[in-house]
């Protein structure tokens, strides 16, 4: 794993051995920083479930002034600072070590996010969870993108229900990640 493109250009990212941590492959970051790109600078990212922090990590190389990593691990939340160190970005990032609810209640009022990127444990029903915490926090920005990395079988259809608009889809072979804002927030 590496980083794609921008300050960081090239830099080998580590991985836990022997987590349930599932890296984002290398093509499946570059699609997705590809329909980011333009809207990146100076952006401030939330990277929940982090794992090695390759999402979050890619977003600081590509111009994001600061990104909060979320891992409930401890060894994985190494792993994290370990890369931003190897990557010269640990000045624009917070690494928590707690889960992610925890860690959105001791967010609360500190930041306001552009993104919001969640890629959690499959099959555990957590991006239900966490969109039920966020339909009404201050943590999302006026114009917020939440990003849900999920299976390709995963259903959504609680979305409208809890005041969030799918704006967009991108399947892949073996997941999705589907972009979502506010209920009447401008698309």
């Amino acid at each position: 794993m590496r980083v794609i493109a921008g300050s960081a250009r090239r830099t080998l990212l580590k991985t836990v051995e022997g987590l349930d941590t599932r890296p984002t492959t290398d093509r499946i970051k570059e699609t997705l920083f590809n329909m980011l790109q333009y809207d990146l600078a100076d952006c401030c990212f939330l990277d929940l479930f982090a794992g090695s922090g390759g999402i979050g990590i890619e977003a600081l190389s590509r111009g994001a002034a600061r990104c909060v990593f979320v891992e409930q691990n401890r060894e994985a939340a190494a792993c994290i600072r370990e890369n931003l160190k190897a990557a010269r970005l640990e000045e624009k990032a917070v690494v928590m070590c707690c889960d992610a609810r925890t860690a959105l209640n001791r967010l609360e009022g500190k930041y306001r996010f552009d993104y919001i990127f969640m890629d959690p444990p499959y099959g555990c029903h957590l991006e239900a969870e966490m969109l039920a915490c966020l339909k009404t926090s201050e943590l999302m920005g006026q114009e917020c993108t939440v990003i849900v990395e999920a299976r390709l079988e995963e259903t959504f259809s609680y979305l409208e229900e809890m005041g969030f608009v799918l704006v967009k889809e991108k399947l892949y072979k073996t997941n999705k990640h589907i972009f979502l804002h506010r209920k009447g927030q401008s698309d």
